[in-house]
């Protein structure tokens, strides 16, 4: 199948298939630039596939197969409730530099490399919450700037463009929520579970393991940085 073809009349999402740069963690938060403060789509590129995840019929560019994607913000609540005010650059920012506390996809990737990289899901500070320590959170930080690019789109109802990239059969092994793929949802379910139950069995950490110091240089506005992918 050639996505590109099939989502020719598709200009938002055509953006992530055929977009004119891939963006690493530097130039997507670079100072002034970078990714936008406004509604959207992204999708997450990756150029080492982690163990057990099945790219068979993804999407490629180059050495950059696409594995997952994502909005923000999601869609307002229908019960009525303000709706979220967050934006691409913000979620991008949780995604290459947050925990996984707060980003499903970091989550998900520590699982999945955690005997590459030593990633151990465990509970820490007062409540308890999951993450990777922050020492553990570092190395994830490191393996994103090496093997991850994103690319977005922006759109002012992006759930919908959502909605037409999951239900159109692009295979996106790394999405769980809203994924017709049963097998990969299943499978990654899977492994996020084992990791919360060891995690439970283990103490918690109070202080997070650490201070929280992410690896990457946000470049200031004009800086090139990046060679186009």
């Amino acid at each position: 199948m050639n996505w590109a073809e099939r989502f020719f009349h598709d200009q938002t999402i055509l953006a992530l298939l055929v977009p004119p740069n891939l963006f690493g963690s530097a130039e997507t938060l670079q100072r002034g630039g970078g990714a936008p403060k406004l509604p959207g789509i992204y999708a997450w590129y990756f150029d080492e596939i982690p163990r057990g995840v099945d790219d068979r019929d993804c999407h490629r560019l180059g050495k950059w197969t696409l594995l997952y994607c994502g909005i923000s913000p999601q869609r307002p609540p229908a019960n009525g409730r303000a709706a979220s005010r967050s934006h691409v650059r913000r979620r991008l920012q949780t995604h290459y530099t947050g925990n996984a506390y707060g980003s499903t996809l970091r989550l998900t990737l520590g699982c999945l490399l955690e005997i590459e990289i030593g990633t151990v899901l465990r509970r820490v500070g007062a409540t308890g919450r999951f993450t990777f320590t922050n020492p553990g959170e570092q190395l994830l930080d490191t393996w994103m700037q090496d093997h991850a690019r994103v690319a977005w789109a922006e759109d002012f109802r992006p759930w919908e463009a959502e909605r037409r990239i999951l239900s159109s059969g692009l295979p996106l092994p790394l999405n769980i929520e809203g994924n017709p793929c049963q097998q990969a949802r299943n499978s990654l379910s899977a492994v996020r579970s084992a990791a919360r139950r060891r995690a439970e069995t283990m103490p918690l950490i109070p202080d997070s393991g650490g201070p929280r110091r992410p690896k990457i240089d946000v470049l200031p506005i004009g800086t090139s940085g990046f060679a186009k992918e």
